[in-house]
């Protein structure tokens, strides 16, 4: 098998080698012609988000004439895994390496990292190029939701304290098998939070926030689908009428349920780790993501 880098290289896009060159840093001064960037591609982030995801990682930037023309972005979990996500390249900068550029540098950052994305179907023969492996898939679903869930009764839901923190990043660590207390910290300071708590346990937790069109739901992680969807419903009640959405493993089985109750499903993308993806420890599941990006 190659190495990364000698893939990188015999990338048809990639033109000639040239390493790293020209990468630099993302900084807040790039943040508006990030903006523009995704906004060309349709995606829907803000300029909110666009500075929340920097603030909480490594961002990387190629610049051409004073203008940027692509970013790649990376967050650590922990010393054992990093995230990659957020990457583009400006149309009219494309076959020029940018982007092969960009993920070796990323990559050379993240060294000793086992490293997780979330990827198309058009870049999944890309990414296995370079030896990453599929390991699941992640099924995308959104609308304006027209009316929230009932909460079933036998959950018991209520809203997270600060004192939950602790047990919230334990529980998060048990679904997700990595060490999340940063990007944790981060989100419960801007989402709403729940929590399912019993006997003076917390097993499950979820959170929605501001993002791209609307409302994002996630991360959720409960102990069964019961609660899962107990947590989401929970999290819907204050949304109605909003543009909400939601990223779901497929194997957790929500797809059907977030169908019926008004978030069809919209993409469907493949997890793909290089190394050994993240385990689960028994107790906790992961359900909805998130986001994309940050896994």
């Amino acid at each position: 098998m190659k190495s990364i880098n000698e893939e990188l290289r015999s990338m048809p896009d990639r033109g000639p080698d040239r390493g790293h060159e020209g990468v630099i840093p993302l900084t807040h001064a790039h943040l508006d012609q990030a903006l523009g960037l995704s906004q060309v591609l349709n995606w829907p982030y803000r300029l909110e988000d666009w500075k929340f995801a920097l603030e909480l990682g490594h961002g990387l930037a190629v610049e051409a004439e004073g203008q940027l023309v692509g970013t790649a972005l990376w967050w650590s979990y922990g010393a054992a895994f990093a995230s990659v996500g957020m990457i583009i390249v400006s149309p009219n900068a494309q076959r020029q390496g940018i982007g092969a550029r960009l993920m070796a540098a990323m990559l050379t950052e993240a060294a000793g990292r086992r490293v997780i994305l979330n990827s198309t179907r058009e870049g999944e023969a890309l990414y296995t190029r370079l030896g990453f492996r599929p390991y699941g898939a992640v099924t995308q679903h959104q609308a304006v939701l027209a009316s929230a869930p009932p909460v079933d009764p036998g959950v018991p839901v209520r809203s997270a304290r600060p004192e939950d923190s602790c047990a919230i990043k334990a529980i998060d660590e048990t679904a997700s098998g990595m060490d999340r207390r940063r990007m944790l910290d981060a989100l419960l300071a801007i989402a709403d939070t729940v929590v399912v708590e019993r006997g003076g346990e917390i097993t499950g937790y979820g959170c929605v926030r501001r993002w791209g069109r609307g409302g994002v739901i996630g991360p959720v992680i409960a102990r069964d689908a019961v609660d899962a969807r107990a947590i989401i419903a929970a999290l819907a009640a204050s949304h109605e009428g909003d543009f909400v959405r939601i990223d779901v493993t497929q194997k957790c089985g929500l797809a059907s349920w977030l169908v019926e109750i008004g978030l069809p499903q919209t993409d469907r993308v493949i997890s793909m780790s290089l190394g050994e993806p993240p385990q689960a420890a028994p107790g906790a599941i992961l359900f909805a993501l998130s986001n994309q990006s940050l896994g």
